[in-house]
C-alpha cells in the first residue's frame, strides 16, 4: 500500500500551494481592512501607543485566520483543479488510466490533516486571542469612557443600560440632553433618567466608571397592590445633580494577570466550556427536584383543627349559629370541616399557596430558561470549533469536480463560485447559530447543516465524476 504521494499528486500539491497562499493573503487583507473600518474611530484621537494597536490588531488576527482557511481552500481547489481541466491535463490522466479521485485525494489529505490544525488553533489559541483582545477593548475604553458613545445612537456597551445622547464634546467627556434605560433586574426596577448633560468619568482603579448628571429627572417604575391585584405605578423625582457608577471590575483590563479575569463562551476553550453545561445541567436538574419536592406550598393546614376526629358538617343539630352551617362542596378535604367559616379558611388557605407554588414554579422556569440558553450558547460555540475546521474538507469535495466541471482555472470564475458557495455557508452559519441560541433549533442543527448539506453535494460530484455513475439514471431508470 503507497503512502508517499507519487509525483503526479505531488505537484497537484504544488498547483494549490500558490492559489491558497494568495487567496489567504487576500482575504486577511480583506478582513482586516473591515475591522480596521469598524473600530478606526476608537483608535484615532485616544492617544494610544503604537505597541497597544498593533496588539490589537495581532489578537483579532486569530479569529480571521479561522475565516479566512476554508474560504482559501475552497478558491484554491476551484483554481487548480479548473486548470488541470483548461489544459485538457485531466483527459491525458484519464487516457493514460488515472482515476480524478487519485488526483483529489492528496488533496483531500492535506485537508483532512488543515481542519485538525484548526481544530487544535481553535481549541488552544483562539480563546487566550479573544480574551486579549477583549481585554484591550476594556482597557481603551477606560482611557476615555466617553469613546464609545455617539451621538444620536443607541448605546447598550454598559450591561443593563441602554444610553442616548443628542450632543458629545469630545474634549471633556461631555454629555449633552441624556437619555438612560435601566433595565430591570432581580435587585432594581425599571427607570427612565433624563438629564440636560453629564459627564464620564473612569477611576484610578480602572474598575468603576461613574457618570454625573446634572438637571434631569428620574422616572422609576414601581409595584403597587391594589384590591390583591399588582399595578405598575410610576413616580418621577426631579434632581439638580446625580450619580451613576457601572462596576466594571468582571472586565476589567488587567495585563499582568489574565487568566484571573472572567470568560464567557468566545474567551474558552472545549473543556472550559464542556464543564458550565454540566454545571448548568446539574443546575436545572436540582431545580426540577426542587419543585418536585418541595410540598409546604401544596397541602394547606389549619392550625386549631383538630384532623384526629372524623366530623360530619350535616349531622349537627344542636348548632345555633344558622350562618355557620358548612356549605356541601365537591372538594372532599372541605366536607370535612364543621363550619363555613373554617371551609373558607381552608379555601383561602390552599389559594395562598397555590398562588405562592405558581410564583415559584415561574420563577424556577424563568432560570431553567436562562440556563437552558446559556447551555445552547456554550454548545454552539463548542460544535463551531469543529464545524469551521470540518469546512476545508467539504470545500475540497466541492470545490474539486466543480473546478473540473468548469474548465476554467483562472482567479476571476473560481473568486465568482466561491463567493456563491461561502455565502450559503456563512449565511447558514450566522442563521443557525442566532436560532440556536434562541433555541428554535438545536446548536448540532444550526452549526453542522451546511456542512452537511455542502458535504452531500460534493460527494455527489465526486462520485459523479470519479465514476460511470449519473443521477440522470436514477430517473431513467424509474420511467
Amino acid at each position: 500500500m503507497r503512502l508517499l504521494p507519487n509525483k503526479l499528486q505531488l505537484d497537484i500539491l504544488k498547483r494549490h500551494v500558490g492559489p491558497f497562499v494568495f487567496c489567504f493573503c487576500t482575504l486577511m487583507f480583506l478582513l482586516l481592512m473591515q475591522f480596521l473600518i469598524l473600530y478606526i474611530d476608537m483608535l484615532i484621537g485616544k492617544g494610544l501607543p503604537l505597541g497597544v494597536i498593533l496588539e490589537l490588531i495581532v489578537t483579532n488576527l486569530a479569529s480571521m485566520v479561522v475565516l479566512a482557511v476554508p474560504m482559501a481552500v475552497l478558491v484554491a481547489s476551484l483554481m487548480a483543479f479548473g486548470k488541470i481541466t483548461e489544459l485538457n491535463e485531466l483527459t491525458a490522466l484519464r487516457a493514460a488510466g488515472v482515476n480524478p479521485i487519485q488526483i483529489i485525494s492528496p488533496v483531500l489529505v492535506s485537508a483532512v490533516l488543515l481542519s485538525i490544525f484548526l481544530m487544535w488553533f481553535s481549541n488552544d489559541i483562539l480563546p487566550d486571542a479573544n480574551q486579549r483582545a477583549r481585554s484591550l477593548f476594556i482597557d481603551i475604553r477606560l482611557k476615555k469612557p466617553g469613546f464609545d458613545l455617539k451621538e444620536n445612537e443607541f448605546y447598550e456597551g454598559i450591561d443593563n443600560y441602554t444610553f442616548l445622547v443628542k450632543k458629545i464634546t469630545n474634549e471633556s467627556d461631555s454629555l449633552h440632553n441624556v437619555t438612560i434605560y435601566q433595565h430591570p433586574t432581580r435587585d432594581r426596577k425599571e427607570a427612565y433618567i433624563k438629564a440636560q448633560n453629564g459627564r464620564l468619568e473612569s477611576e484610578q482603579d480602572g474598575q468603576t466608571l461613574t457618570l454625573f448628571l446634572n438637571n434631569g429627572s428620574v422616572l422609576r417604575k414601581l409595584d403597587r397592590r391594589q384590591k390583591g391585584k399588582l399595578i405598575d405605578v410610576f413616580e418621577e423625582t426631579k434632581f439638580d445633580r446625580y450619580r451613576i457608577s457601572f462596576d466594571l471590575s468582571d472586565l476589567a483590563f488587567s495585563r499582568s494577570n489574565p487568566a484571573d479575569r472572567s470568560r464567557n463562551d468566545r474567551t474558552m476553550n472545549i473543556q472550559a466550556m464542556s464543564s458550565v453545561v454540566d454545571s448548568l445541567r446539574n443546575q436545572i436538574e436540582n431545580q426540577r427536584e426542587q419543585i418536585i419536592e418541595n410540598n409546604r406550598y401544596i397541602y394547606p393546614t389549619l392550625s386549631n383543627q383538630n384532623t384526629g376526629k372524623k366530623r360530619e358538617p350535616h349531622l349537627n343539630r344542636n348548632r345555633v349559629d344558622t350562618t355557620d352551617i358548612p356549605y356541601y362542596s365537591t372538594y372532599l378535604a372541605l366536607q370535612h370541616l364543621q363550619s363555613k367559616n373554617e371551609q373558607q379558611r381552608l379555601h383561602d388557605i390552599a389559594l395562598m399557596k397555590l398562588r405562592n407554588y405558581k410564583s415559584f414554579v415561574e420563577d424556577i422556569t424563568q432560570d431553567t430558561q436562562w440556563r437552558l440558553e446559556k447551555i445552547a450558547q456554550y454548545l454552539v460555540e463548542i460544535h463551531k470549533k469543529f464545524s469551521i475546521p470540518i469546512a476545508c474538507i467539504v470545500f475540497v469535495l466541492l470545490g474539486a469536480p466543480i473546478g473540473m466541471y468548469t474548465k476554467k482555472g483562472n482567479l476571476g470564475y473560481a473568486a465568482l463560485i466561491g463567493t456563491v458557495f461561502l455565502t450559503f455557508y456563512w449565511i447558514s452559519i450566522i442563521q443557525g447559530e442566532k436560532m440556536a441560541d434562541r433555541l428554535f433549533i438545536s446548536p448540532f442543527t444550526g452549526m453542522w447543516i451546511s456542512d452537511i448539506v455542502l458535504g452531500l453535494v460534493g460527494l455527489i460530484l465526486v462520485i459523479s465524476i470519479s465514476t460511470p455513475f449519473q443521477l440522470s439514471k436514477l430517473w431513467n431508470s424509474s420511467d
